[in-house]
């Protein structure tokens, strides 16, 4: 998922993975193949892609699809896509389409920043790698809900409710929220859902003239991925999907175990802080960390400090679990609040997006964030669900749990799911790698252990003795680069479930 701070007036956030081991092929015949007659034209990416992707040149072209999927004659909506097209002929296997989470991610860098994470050359070689602003999003035809620096604060991670009044006050802000993107849709707004974004990558696929596509996809891309190859299991070729969500959509449930995976996720931080007490001064122990976490966030529910509150200290931590690369920044900011420090709560705030999960603008991608999430299944309507969930995770998961069981605007949506969510196929190709790291706070194990049931002999599950979200080329561990790499390359599947020793 994706966190956006966008000022100090609004706090809207919107969210979006040993033992090496070998296989047998586990997806169609790894021979080369020439690039294949196409109808994109390509061009130079826009302006603000470009910088993002320096020194990596794209290509991008847009893309006219349907908007609604049934009435292919009606009306139509763009979709820009990206390209770093393969250099090596005789290794060219196809196509890798690829998606960062969200939903609301832009993916049309996506391809530049995996070459700047290290990609391998093998990988690079052997696909045109292909990114995609989804429907609704960035420079795709973008929705609205008008949200503004004077919007109320809203979240799909929601504000930490200290009290039940609380959650009553954000039901009100949520229905607000609902209320305004319902007066700003332009009739593309219940047109946005998974299974129509697979309906686009489908459509992409047929447009560059392949006749199947790979695709790694990350968080909220495993969704995506999981949809994809259960709508059109015979046009899926090589299949990875990095840090998963049980199903096909994101729905509450996956909301609320965001809450359940940091409190797995928060261990790793506190073991770290303790070990540099002397530098931090945030507890000689884990738990004595875990206390000042509580302590910091208490205080700050009753006293703001430069408008960093309590509910934003618990998100920006959270934030910061996603990559240890983070932690010396956290435990900084951590002191500067401890010790009363303006400033240092000031950086925690107005330094958040650069946790690299802030999606901008952030209009756009929370909209589209809320018309996915909201659009794909049914949430529950009014408060009272919330307050009970939020009741039962402040007990169950201290750290995080008023805040994830929180109201969305989901729960006084204007459109009802235009169809039912998609199901997983368990009947297609043995293509389907998932990986995942073992203490991931935002999608956490037990989700990618749902999904591989759901595929059963479709998939094989490799998971990582590692905190983090998300392994492949985003996170260090050798095993995990390896094995992934070889299938995407190869083809080679590991022959069981398999497990991935730290480094």
């Amino acid at each position: 998922m994706k966190v956006a701070l966008p000022s100090r007036r609004t706090s809207a956030w919107a969210v979006v993975l040993g033992l090496c081991l070998t296989g047998s092929l586990a997806a169609s015949p790894s021979s080369a193949q020439e690039p294949v007659t196409s109808t994109v034209k390509w061009d130079a990416c826009p302006d603000d892609v470009a910088a993002r992707t320096a020194p990596t040149v794209l290509e991008c072209a847009t893309l006219s699809v349907p908007r609604d999927y049934a009435e292919t004659d009606g009306a139509r909506t763009d979709v820009m896509i990206s390209r770093l097209a393969s250099t090596k002929p005789e290794k060219r296997r196809g196509m890798l389409m690829l998606n960062p989470g969200g939903p609301g991610g832009s993916g049309l860098p996506l391809p530049a920043q995996l070459v700047a994470r290290g990609l391998p050359a093998s990988v690079l070689d052997s696909y045109d790698l292909i990114g995609m602003d989804t429907r609704g999003v960035g420079h795709s035809s973008k929705i609205s809900c008008g949200i503004t620096t004077e919007t109320p604060y809203i979240a799909n991670v929601p504000p930490y409710a200290i009290d039940d009044a609380a959650v009553l006050a954000q039901a009100k802000v949520a229905k607000t929220v609902a209320d305004q993107c319902a007066r700003h849709d332009e009739g593309l707004l219940r047109h946005l859902t998974t299974a129509n974004i697979a309906r686009d990558i489908d459509f992409v696929r047929d447009a560059l003239g392949e006749e199947k596509t790979s695709y790694l996809g990350y968080s909220y891309g495993t969704a995506l991925g999981a949809a994809y190859t259960s709508m059109f299991p015979e046009r899926s070729d090589r299949i990875v999907l990095d840090s998963n969500l049980s199903d096909t959509y994101f729905h509450r449930a996956d909301l609320r175990r965001f809450a359940y995976g940091m409190e797995k996720a928060f261990p790793d931080f506190a073991k770290w802080a303790a070990a540099r007490h002397e530098s931090y001064g945030l507890g000689r122990t884990p738990a004595q960390v875990r206390s000042t976490y509580f302590a910091l966030a208490e205080r700050l529910d009753d006293e703001p400090l430069e408008e960093l509150d309590g509910s934003l200290f618990r998100l920006v931590t959270f934030g910061s679990l996603y990559n240890a690369s983070r932690y010396p920044t956290l435990a900084q900011q951590w002191q500067g609040v401890k010790l009363g420090d303006g400033s240092a709560a000031r950086h925690m705030r107005e330094t958040a997006p650069s946790t690299g999960l802030a999606p901008s603008p952030v209009d756009n991608a929370l909209s589209a964030f809320l018309a996915v999430t909201c659009n794909d299944s049914e949430w529950p309507k009014g408060a009272d669900a919330y307050r009970r969930g939020v009741a039962q995770d402040r007990a169950r998961y201290p750290l995080m749990g008023a805040s994830t069981a929180n109201i969305t605007p989901c729960a006084f949506w204007p459109h009802a799911p235009a169809e039912p969510p998609v199901t997983v196929n368990d009947d297609g190709p043995r293509n389907i790698l998932l990986v995942q790291n073992l203490r991931d706070p935002a999608t956490p194990h037990p989700n990618s252990v749902t999904l591989r049931q759901k595929f059963g002999d479709r998939t094989k599950l490799l998971t990582i003795d590692d905190g983090g979200h998300g392994a492949y080329a985003f996170g260090s561990n050798s095993c995990a680069l390896n094995t992934t790499t070889r299938y995407l390359v190869d083809g080679d599947m590991p022959r069981a479930d398999a497990f991935c020793a730290a480094d």
